[in-house]
């Protein structure tokens, strides 16, 4: 009877040590590639993440979707979890630098708003190579207080009243996507390039500074160096909850509109525990608390309409023939991209 004990307790000695990788296994360390600032790297979000996984989330970050491909080209296996806008998803799926998604096992997925759960950026021959996470539009800001009436339309970028006093993100594709607007065309296909760089060049007198950040914006805009600008909405929430005096408007002529997923790189080693931190990043109870800090729109529907009445957000675009002005952009080629930024380049240095 003893030696079957003495045997019965070297096995489950045994046991325990041949399961214990297996346990420690289930708790990663999740590396994440994203914008600096940009709601997956908020303490909070990190902190309740690790209390219900047991896994711990560290960050890299990056200044450009280009730098974003380029890190995920150069550093196999390093991520488990990117952002990756919708316009660059096909190019990271063409690339193999992103894999297909299994959902099955994210329950929050199913309360993702069809229409951009189902993007076909995202998804493609029905597989998901991007869960909609947030998306929220580039448009028309004014400082209220000296700005009088509200406009609405892009018409009083150009207006001289305002000369010295525009501002625009130092970014030639958007640019022209927002020119294309204002000559009534489409951001995606603009027919009349000739049109578009007359329009910038009109503008280009207005212009007293390009942003380049939520940071260059919200100095600039406090300096009095500008009344009239382009914003990100999601930027405009947390400048309101600063309070700063601005209005964000989405104008008759449209807004640029973007849409952001969160995908698994190929080569990722924590597939699992990916899919587990993207299911919580969809999470109402992470996107109410991120919202009350200045978020962009989610694209889950129970979390959009779990905020307060109140919020920048539901009150930006509760409307739907607000939002039905949202023009989202689609994969450009290289080619375009390179025709549109020598363009851009031309415009400022004849300045």
């Amino acid at each position: 009877m003893r030696k079957m004990t003495r045997l019965t307790a070297f096995a489950a000695v045994a046991a325990a040590m041949f399961c214990a990788p297996a346990a420690i296994a289930q708790a990663a360390e999740i590396r994440v590639l994203n914008w600096q600032g940009y709601g997956t790297d908020e303490a909070f979000a990190v902190d309740a993440f690790a209390k219900k996984t047991g896994n711990t989330v560290v960050h890299d970050y990056f200044t450009s979707e280009q730098e974003m491909l380029t890190k995920l080209r150069t550093n196999p296996g390093a991520y488990d979890v990117v952002l990756v806008n919708s316009a660059f998803v096909k190019q990271a799926r063409d690339e193999g630098l992103i894999g297909k998604i299994d959902t099955s096992d994210m329950p929050n997925v199913k309360d993702l708003s069809p229409n951009l759960a189902n993007d076909p950026n995202l998804v493609v021959g029905g597989d998901t190579y991007g869960v909609a996470w947030s998306w929220g539009a580039t448009s028309l800001t004014v400082n209220k207080d000296k700005v009088s009436p509200i406009p609405t339309s892009l018409a009083i970028l150009w207006d001289p009243k305002y000369v010295g006093k525009v501002s625009i993100r130092d970014d030639g594709i958007e640019a022209i996507q927002f020119a294309a607007l204002a000559t009534g065309q489409d951001i995606n296909e603009p027919k009349d390039l000739d049109a578009i760089k007359a329009k910038l060049k009109a503008l280009m007198p207005q212009v007293k500074a390009f942003w380049g950040s939520e940071n260059d914006w919200n100095q600039f805009f406090s300096a009095g160096d500008f009344y009239v600008s382009t914003y990100w909405s999601g930027a405009a929430g947390r400048s309101v909850a600063k309070g700063l005096p601005l209005k964000f408007i989405v104008p008759s002529d449209g807004a640029v509109g973007w849409l952001d997923s969160l995908a698994i790189p190929t080569a990722s080693k924590n597939q699992a525990a990916a899919r587990a931190f993207i299911n919580y990043m969809i999470d109402p109870e992470f996107y109410v608390q991120w919202a009350a800090k200045g978020a962009p729109m989610s694209a889950n529907a129970k979390a959009a309409a779990a905020l307060p009445d109140a919020s920048f957000n539901k009150t930006t675009f509760g409307d739907p023939a607000v939002v039905a002005r949202v023009h989202f952009v689609k994969p450009l080629s290289e080619e375009t991209r390179k025709q549109y930024l020598e363009l851009w380049q031309e415009l400022k240095t004849g300045q």
